[in-house]
């Protein structure tokens, strides 16, 4: 499986419009991970053009996640026409943070707090991943956010260079062969409410990257139902349970700290869970083009129990404490802090 190239570089073509591509590495363990994410934010013309256009943005995000020391969330904002998106590969730079299948390099100061990296993208181990099925359908208006994973399950080596700004000496992370992975969502705006989830560091298993999303969308005036989408790469295999299983057999559960699901096809049952406690989380506030912001509760430090179910084989069972949990939701009430 490929992905075409047109599916890697820049998606705006104007209007209202959020897009994010995205690395996130976690040091085998689960003591720390980090999050690096270059975005485009454009809000659609105002109606009967009575007020003065607000120019697209683009941004840089880092955020280090230490289980033990506590987390660091930096940020930069730049105009798009400042940024670079290539609009046939991966190669995004914003305010000098870069992001290719590659490398990934920049930093970045938010008050007192400092994020430096410096790392090196090794080859693709698995296949990528394709949310939707045809290639139609990501030119299609609906669904009305789309994603694509060029790099599943890579590796990532180099260095992080975490400044807390409490007075205390900077960190270098010594980033050796990290689990990582490579993604990139685009859209006229973010789902009501979603999980989007992906493991591929394990404390028991090897050659396997997990990915799935859920989501309820505004159809409307009402919500749809939540659908969900489950992937699974496994020592040379892909279980790719999206399209015609997004509203039947795929069940997904969506809290506020946790997601779960239980989806069949393609001849293999999948049950995961996937959860955390709230100092695990960092809050992002990420902004909607014409609807209200969506609070993101993110962390790179969830506990993932993933089973397999096989024909004529026993349950498999994987488990990890560097699961990725992603949760969008517009509910003001979540109780977690919100770093940026």
């Amino acid at each position: 499986m490929n992905v075409a190239q047109d599916l890697l570089g820049l998606r705006y073509r104007g209007g209202g419009h959020v897009e994010s591509w995205f690395l996130k590495a976690n040091e085998p363990g689960g003591r720390r991970a980090i999050l690096l994410r270059n975005t485009v934010f454009a809000r659609p013309a105002s109606k009967g053009n009575r007020e003065p256009p607000i120019p697209p943005m683009a941004e840089a995000w880092a955020v280090a996640f230490d289980r033990e020391r506590g987390h660091v969330a930096t940020k930069t904002t730049v105009l798009l026409d400042s940024a670079r998106f290539a609009r046939g590969t991966l190669d995004v730079e914003v305010d000098g943070c870069e992001l290719s299948l590659g490398r990934a390099r920049g930093d970045i100061a938010t008050g007192l707090r400092r994020l430096g990296w410096d790392l090196e993208v090794g080859p693709a181990l698995c296949a990528p991943i394709l949310h939707l099925r045809k290639h139609a359908l990501y030119e299609a208006p609906l669904p009305s956010s789309k994603l694509v994973t060029p790099l599943a399950d890579g590796r990532v080596s180099g260095w992080v260079r975490v400044d807390r700004g409490d007075g205390g000496a900077p960190e270098t992370w010594d980033v050796s062969e990290w689990p990582a992975m490579i993604g990139h969502n685009w859209g006229r705006s973010r789902a009501r409410l979603y999980a989007w989830v992906h493991c591929n560091s394990w404390d028991d298993a090897e050659e396997l990257a997990f990915e799935a999303v859920s989501a309820r969308v505004r159809v409307g005036p009402v919500l749809s139902p939540m659908g969900t989408a489950v992937f699974v790469r496994w020592k040379g295999r892909q279980w790719d349970l999206n399209a015609r299983e997004l509203f039947g057999k795929n069940r997904g559960a969506i809290s506020m700290r946790r997601w779960e699901v239980v989806a069949a096809g393609q001849g293999i049952e999948v049950r995961a869970e996937v959860a955390a406690e709230t100092d695990d989380f960092v809050g992002l506030h990420y902004p909607n083009p014409s609807e209200d912001p969506t609070y993101c509760l993110d962390t790179k430090l969830a506990r993932t129990r993933l089973e397999l179910h096989l024909p004529g084989r026993p349950p498999f069972i994987a488990t990890s404490r560097a699961g990725a949990l992603e949760i969008g939701t517009w509910e003001r009430e979540h109780g977690v802090r919100m770093y940026l």
